[in-house]
């Protein structure tokens, strides 16, 4: 498999390096959740499809994949390996830990150490790997939320699975700014992934401090939690330049701050070509402004 030598990469974007490595991006990758079956659970109805999809980022620039082996479980990873092993070099597989799925497709934590170093395991021999590039060790936390509490133990079990080898660089999902700090007094964190979009913008402190460490900040849900009003008035500026409200959600992200990564996911083709035309469109200072307000509006939630 191989990646796309010459596609601009200002058209994902632009790039950004992790912190303390030589890992450099296009700041539009590509969330593998959507691969697996419905409820992120089992074999996609159309194998070929998701792998169709794989391929054509890959081919396209995007050289940052968000993956975890709970996905599925195991099918997503699976997937990953069967499109694009042997990997293409400047490929960056980013995966989590903190979850199993077990027969009733529930969510529960894993988050002792057997657990966690038998989730390093999966994900090593799912995706047919020696050594995990990045990990992110996520909280259960609220629903599609954080929540304070200790996360130590958990991020020093994982600072020993790297001092083994086989973890090269660790990062943090679905945490508070505290945790941020605790895991960072224990290892070097080299990116912090949580919910995020222009509905709710209760990180925007920690990403204008992770911007200063130099830290990526890679948000998930663009779309989730927005009210019908907030709705309205992203549909509305979609309208006016004639693209998707995803696009302009993704766009804003973009401009937010350099330091955000996007992993939009997609099991559709022609979702995927949405989704990375969107580091292309430029947005006006009225337009940013504009959206700069929708977090500031309230209603009934509409679903999404």
């Amino acid at each position: 498999m191989q990646m796309s030598s010459t596609i601009n990469e200002a058209a994902l974007g632009g790039r950004f390096t992790f912190p303390g490595t030589s890992l450099t991006v296009n700041r539009i990758g590509y969330g593998a959740m959507q691969l697996a079956g419905p409820g992120v659970w089992g074999p996609p109805k159309d194998q070929d499809a998701a792998i169709a999809v794989l391929r054509e980022a890959v081919a396209t620039g995007v050289n940052h994949i968000d993956t975890s082996d709970f996905y599925g479980p195991h099918i997503t990873n699976q997937i990953i390996r069967q499109a694009l092993h042997p990997y293409p070099a400047g490929l960056v597989i980013v995966t989590k830990l903190g979850s199993r799925r077990p027969a009733d497709k529930s969510w529960q934590p894993a988050i002792t150490p057997e657990e966690l170093t038998a989730g390093v395991h999966d994900n090593l021999r799912n995706l047919g790997l020696d050594t995990l590039e990045i990990v992110n060790y996520r909280t259960m936390g609220a629903i599609h939320g954080p929540k304070e509490g200790p996360i130590g133990e958990q991020i020093k079990v994982l600072a020993n699975l790297k001092r083994q080898g086989l973890i090269r660089h660790i990062g943090v999902s679905n945490v508070t700014a505290a945790q941020v700090a605790e895991a960072q007094a224990i290892t070097d964190v080299v990116c912090v992934q949580n919910n995020y979009n222009l509905a709710h913008r209760h990180d925007d402190a920690l990403i204008d401090d992770l911007a200063r460490q130099g830290i990526p900040y890679v948000p998930f849900f663009p779309l989730g939690g927005f009210t019908r009003l907030q709705s309205s008035t992203l549909s509305a500026v979609a309208d006016r330049l004639a693209v998707t409200p995803m696009q302009v959600a993704l766009a804003w992200l973009l401009h937010r701050s350099p330091n955000i990564l996007l992993i939009p996911g997609t099991s559709s083709l022609a979702h995927l070509r949405e989704n990375l035309a969107a580091g292309q469109l430029r947005l006006s200072k009225q337009t940013l402004a504009e959206l700069d307000g929708i977090a500031a509006t309230t209603a009934a939630p509409a679903n999404h």
